[in-house]
Parts: structure tokens; C-alpha cells; sequence
């Protein structure tokens, strides 16, 4: 299946329906913690970073910032101090993640900005891990590239990237849990989308070289339909 590029998804639109976009953040994040989504960054991050020292992170295009809080109280539960940084490119979605979870304003450890993956306004090397989960598939490839390229100047450690991977299977998958376990209308109209416009564990492992990163872990999710990986800049350690 050929990937679908030049088709928005309703979540890339106009952000005016606050209900809709509430409910929307809501099913991502049930999808994140039932189908192991949360679950794929947390190993990955561990990988790159071992042991329980503190680690500050930034989350690139964090949505409802689940996997953020994810981190967090994983840390927590080590013995971890787990910082986050979760910026979002519109802040119609962050206004919305505030109300679909209270942890948000009340978690010393994350802090939300608006913010554009593609232009980080942070110093080289200001974060231990660069993170992003559920947006590659958001962008076209030079956009993705320039992404990654940032992500890897702002990160000490290493860049992780969470996505759906595109597949047949993933797509019917997508489809049938969007119609048969939510009727918010940007969930069923975008989640088979998302698989449609995703890349492939290749072209995903392309995009990351191209940005001068190399792959050192690889972790698939339950189901083959999303993968986690997890790189470090080329000469580096």
C-alpha cells in the first residue's frame, strides 16, 4: 500500500468544535495505554537512557501529553525524576489536553508550550531524550527530515520516535476499532487516515538517517501496526 501524502486529516484543520477535539485526545489516549502505544515509549526511552538518574525530556508534538505522564509516573515508581517539556504546534490542542486530564496543570514534573518541531527554541543538546509519538505521519518527508534534525541537535542521549507503521492489516485494524469503539468524528475519520499516511520501518529508518541519526533499537508493538525507535546521532557514543 503505497502511502497517501497531500490529504489532511481533520486533526491538521480547523480546531473551532473543542467537544470534538476533547473526545478526540480522549481516544488517543485509551489507544496509547490499551494497544501498548505509552508502553513502546517508555522501553525505548529506557534503552537510550538506562538506570534511574534524572532525565529531562521533550516531547515533540505531545497532543493530550499521555505519554508524557506515562513517563512520569513510570519514573516515579523507579525511583526517577522525569522532566518533560511537551510542545504542540497548536494550542487549541493543548487547551484541549488541560481538560481531558487535571494531571496536566497539577504535575510539577510537565510543562506545555506552543511550539513548532521544526524550529526548536532550545540550545544544542538542552534535553537528555527528543521524543515524538503519533506525528511523523502528520508530515511530508522534508518536513519529517527537518523535524528529526532538530530533535537530534536539542538531545544529549538520543531521538525516539513512536508511530503507526503502514500496512493493509493496520489500516482494516484502524478502521474497524474507530467505527466500532468511538463516534467522535475526528477519531473515525482520521484514525484509518493516519495509517494511510504513515510510513514504513524502512522509510521511517530512512528519514532518521537522512537526518544524521542512526537506529539502535528497534521494539514493534503488540499488534505490528506501530513501532518505536530509537536513535542516537552518527558518531556518537
Amino acid at each position: 500500500m503505497e502511502r497517501l501524502s497531500g490529504t489532511e486529516e481533520l486533526l491538521d484543520g480547523p480546531l473551532a468544535d473543542q467537544r470534538a477535539l476533547v473526545g478526540n485526545l480522549r481516544d488517543l489516549a485509551r489507544v496509547n495505554r490499551w494497544l501498548g502505544g505509552a508502553r513502546l515509549s517508555t522501553r525505548i526511552i529506557d534503552a537510550l537512557a538506562p538506570g534511574t538518574a534524572a532525565i529531562d525530556v521533550l516531547d515533540v508534538g505531545t497532543g493530550g501529553a499521555d505519554i508524557p505522564l506515562a513517563l512520569i509516573e513510570q519514573g516515579r515508581a523507579r525511583g526517577r525524576l522525569v522532566r518533560v517539556i511537551g510542545i504542540d504546534l497548536r494550542p487549541e490542542i493543548l487547551a484541549a489536553a488541560a481538560i481531558v486530564d487535571r494531571r496536566i496543570t497539577a504535575t510539577g514534573e510537565l510543562t506545555l508550550h506552543v511550539g513548532d518541531g521544526r524550529s526548536l527554541p532550545y540550545p544544542d543538546g538542552a534535553f537528555d531524550i527528543a521524543h515524538t509519538s503519533l506525528v511523523l505521519h502528520h508530515v511530508e518527508p522534508a518536513a519529517a527530515r527537518s523535524m528529526l534534525a532538530e530533535m537530534a541537535r536539542v538531545a544529549r542521549l538520543g531521538v525516539v520516535v513512536n508511530d503507526l507503521v503502514r500496512t493493509r492489516r493496520s489500516w482494516l485494524a484502524a478502521w474497524l476499532l474507530s467505527h466500532l469503539a468511538t463516534a467522535n468524528r475526528f477519531t473515525r475519520h482520521d484514525a484509518p487516515l493516519s495509517v494511510r499516511r504513515a510510513y514504513t520501518v524502512d522509510e521511517l529508518t530512512s528519514l532518521l538517517a537522512a537526518a544524521g541519526l542512526r537506529v539502535e533499537k528497534r521494539i514493534d508493538g503488540p499488534f505490528g501496526h506501530r513501532v518505536a525507535l530509537g536513535a542516537r546521532r552518527n558518531g556518537q557514543p
